[in-house]
């Protein structure tokens, strides 16, 4: 069960609304060209070239601006905790770390910060947008669907917000390689988001734009062979490569300041800010390709996001998006 279900106390009166790649001499990983940097422009929006069949995310800098929200929102609700970027007992000296779909970069960043005798890679198929990492951050350009060249094991591999990157058996083969790579006893961690909408009082109207993204998007999605329901596979996958002692937590994001807890309405506003910057993006690819009864055009993509945006903006909607995160232990014989 989630968080409710209790119901997310409502403040009626109150709404607030360069790149750069590390690979050391021990890696085998691919080399960053120019075509990769520049990426293949569509709809106005930066795509990776990384990988033959395409993946729906952008990769430019209005979405990196809603992955930097997420990125926050997703410490501010675990800001109760000594460690928010982790819950994996890793303990205080782990040695090598793995960021899967590191996208900016950030929590590799801030990881690396925490753990300063650790190496701490990123990974993602687009090179990060950031132009100076700590010393023990490694941020690379590769494709994990990929024989994977690195020569150490991992005491953390971390995965979050990946929903549609991969087809399921795309996801058995990445788990099965996250074992494979583990030291015995050493962790996987994912956090993952819902793409529907929610409310507990009836705010979100049944005739709005806001209520049809979560199916809309969800049809697209299992159309183009990559389904983004993730958040509610991910643990049965991870049992399956042979992960133990599993464990996660589930979560409301909300989305908008209209929490009355301090902590929810901080992390509510940056919410609107990840889906305000991400919108879009979420949906061109999907849309465009997948849309029913036929692909959409690019205006009407923007129009569809532009609708919700508004709608969400408003302080009488009081939605939320749900989350879970998963962590599991690789035996130790």
């Amino acid at each position: 069960m989630f968080p409710g279900d209790e119901k997310i106390a409502v403040d009626p009166d109150v709404y607030v609304e360069n790149p750069s790649t590390a690979n050391d001499d021990q890696s085998e990983t691919t080399s960053v060209t120019s075509s990769i940097y520049k990426g293949l422009i569509e709809n106005g929006r930066r795509y990776q070239t990384m990988r033959e069949n395409e993946y729906w995310s952008p990769a430019d800098e209005l979405q990196f601006e809603s992955l930097e929200a997420g990125h926050a929102v997703a410490i501010i609700l675990e800001s109760d905790r000594p460690n928010p970027l982790l819950r994996s007992p890793i303990g205080n000296s782990p040695k090598n770390i793995l960021d899967i779909g590191t996208g900016n970069g950030l929590w590799a960043i801030d990881t690396a910060d925490m753990f300063p005798e650790a190496t701490v890679r990123g990974v993602d198929l687009f090179p990060p947008p950031q132009t100076w990492m700590p010393p023990n951050c490694l941020l690379e350009v590769d494709d994990v669907l990929r024989d994977w060249t690195w020569r150490e094991k991992f005491d953390l591999i971390h995965l979050r917000i990946m929903l549609g990157a991969f087809t399921a058996e795309e996801w058995d083969d990445v788990y099965n390689k996250c074992y494979e790579n583990l030291e015995p006893g050493g962790w996987i961690e994912q956090l993952e988001l819902d793409a529907h909408l929610e409310c507990d009082d009836e705010s979100i109207p049944k005739d709005s734009m806001t209520a049809t993204w979560g199916d809309t998007t969800f049809g697209c999605a299992e159309r183009s062979g990559r389904r983004i329901d993730t958040l509610n596979t991910m643990r049965d996958s991870i049992e399956r490569a042979g992960f133990v002692d599993v464990h996660e937590k589930l979560y409301k994001w909300p989305i908008g300041a209209w929490a009355r807890d301090k902590q929810l309405k901080e992390a509510g506003s940056l919410n609107y800010r990840m889906w305000s910057a991400g919108l879009e993006g979420w949906g061109m690819w999907l849309l465009t390709k997948f849309g029913e009864p036929n692909p959409w055009p690019p205006e009407q993509v923007q129009a569809y996001v532009g609708k919700i945006r508004m709608e969400l903006k408003s302080p009488q909607v009081h939605a939320y998006q749900r989350a879970r995160r998963v962590w599991a232990r690789k035996p130790t014989a």
